[in-house]
């Protein structure tokens, strides 16, 4: 609250300051694009042609709300005597944690904005956070005027801890409150995402897209020196160093006609020496919330906590798969979209390698293939209908006989009350395939795991 209060208090500083100040205006910025209905598609970045009339300031936020009814179910029975009272948790059929974000920024010169992002409260993080920010260049008039204006017609340099822009799903996907781009409820099985400090530089030119960026490869800043893990039989090549992450898009994008849309990209993520986890970054958490989630148990004299109730921030990401990778982690991620009229396709085929644990350099790799359809009719497109399948499969460790498997199908039915307020119906079926038994001597939640049900989710957006 205390945070909230300081943020309100800059925020009519900037307004009182724009009442003295002829040149300071509110919400006029340039080269952004917008967080409501119109934003949706719009991928990278984006040149538009507002003029610059001096500083100006930005705040929007976003907010959603989930009434969930859903249900886990695994196959595990005719546990050994010493596991006492395991099960899974029954979820009730209520309203999630509301989750909210915030934005601020301002246009600093003319082809010069800041940004900045606050999570005010998630499921990982009940408290207000920041996400992350940036600065986009899009201009060198700071420099000189018309300084390079060849190049900066068609380029981009954003430079910040930020949303690190991997492929192009992270676009569509549910950010905590900021869910009004994503037609279903949840992300991803295999969410990537990441906030870290680098530089991206863009340059888009008749349908062209292109990006080359380098981050630091750390989600919590330090300058501690890096001290190695000591060597061990089960982890003999312990990292030495943090490689900094390479990050590269390259593809096409066309307005065919006004009916056809075609977008192809490709993309790469890669650290050669990792010490943080592309699919473990996200500090709001999954929208399935305490799914797969087992009750206070007996595991022979030690009891075994809740998993769900331990704290609010427990198990935040129910419902996504992560791959686990040590020491090193490469990832390339492909994204077609077709919009033709009401009707898109967008698709993800991922492929994803790393060490196979923290000290274990083999390589382990894992699959993703998704595929979402949806048809968006009515006066401006204010209703869709969509469906989405996704499918990831891959080994746990190099040292398991068989890849696991995760299947999830949902079903989405969507109404843009105004251009930033959406509600949604969905529903989900999510199945977890030969996963083993136990882990050492604790049951697995997993093992012929699933779960089913219906949610419904509205967003506001502005």
């Amino acid at each position: 609250m205390k945070t909230f209060i300081k943020i309100s208090l800059i925020i009519t500083a900037f307004c009182l300051s724009g009442n003295m100040k002829a040149q300071t205006t509110f919400g006029h910025i340039q080269n952004q694009i917008p967080r409501d209905q119109r934003g949706i598609n719009q991928f990278d970045v984006k040149k538009d042609s507002v003029a610059f009339k001096g500083l100006s300031i930005d705040l929007g936020a976003a907010f959603a709300l989930q009434f969930q009814g859903l249900n886990s179910f695994n196959d595990q029975k005719d546990l050994p005597a010493t596991i006492v009272g395991y099960k899974l948790n029954n979820l009730s059929n209520n309203l999630n944690l509301p989750t909210a974000n915030m934005t601020l920024g301002a246009q600093l010169f003319d082809g010069v904005r800041v940004n900045l992002d606050l999570y005010l409260a998630a499921r990982h993080h009940n408290e207000t956070w920041v996400k992350g920010g940036y600065l986009q260049i899009d201009k060198l008039d700071f420099i000189r005027k018309d300084f390079l204006a060849d190049v900066m017609k068609y380029a981009t340099i954003k430079i910040g801890q930020m949303e690190n822009n991997y492929g192009d799903a992270h676009f569509r996907r549910s950010d905590n409150g900021n869910a009004l781009a994503n037609p279903f409820i949840e992300s991803n099985i295999m969410d990537s995402f990441t906030t870290e400090p680098g530089i991206e530089v863009y340059y888009n030119r008749s349908g062209w897209v292109s990006m080359l960026g380098i981050t630091n490869s750390k989600l919590n800043q330090n300058v501690g020196e890096y001290i190695a893990k000591s060597v061990t039989v089960a982890a003999p090549n312990p990292n030495t160093t943090v490689s900094p992450t390479i990050l590269a898009k390259l593809g096409y994008d066309k307005q065919i006609d006004k009916d056809l849309r075609v977008r192809l990209t490709a993309s790469l993520y890669h650290c050669a020496n990792t010490s943080g986890n592309l699919y473990s970054s996200d500090r709001a958490g999954s929208h399935y919330y305490y799914v797969m989630s087992h009750a206070a148990y007996a595991n022979g004299a030690a009891p075994v906590t809740n998993n769900m109730t331990t704290d609010l921030a427990a198990n935040p990401t129910t419902g996504r798969f992560n791959p686990g990778f040590g020491n090193w982690s490469t990832n390339i991620m492909i994204n077609p979209f077709v919009k033709y009229q009401g009707l898109e396709f967008f698709g993800t085929l991922e492929f994803a390698s790393g060490g196979d644990k923290a000290g274990v350099d083999d390589k382990r790799t894992v699959n993703q293939y998704t595929g979402d359809v949806v048809y968006r009719f009515g006066s401006n497109e204010k209703f869709y209908v969509g469906g989405r399948y996704g499918t990831v499969s891959g080994k746990l460790a190099n040292a398991d006989t068989k890849a696991v498997t995760v299947n999830r199908l949902e079903t989405s039915l969507g109404w843009f009350m105004t251009k930033n307020i959406v509600s949604k119906l969905a529903y989900v079926n999510q199945e977890y395939k030969d996963y083993a038994q136990f882990t050492g001597t604790t049951p697995n939640d997993l093992y012929g795991g699933s779960f089913k049900g219906l949610m419904f989710e509205a967003v506001i957006t502005f």
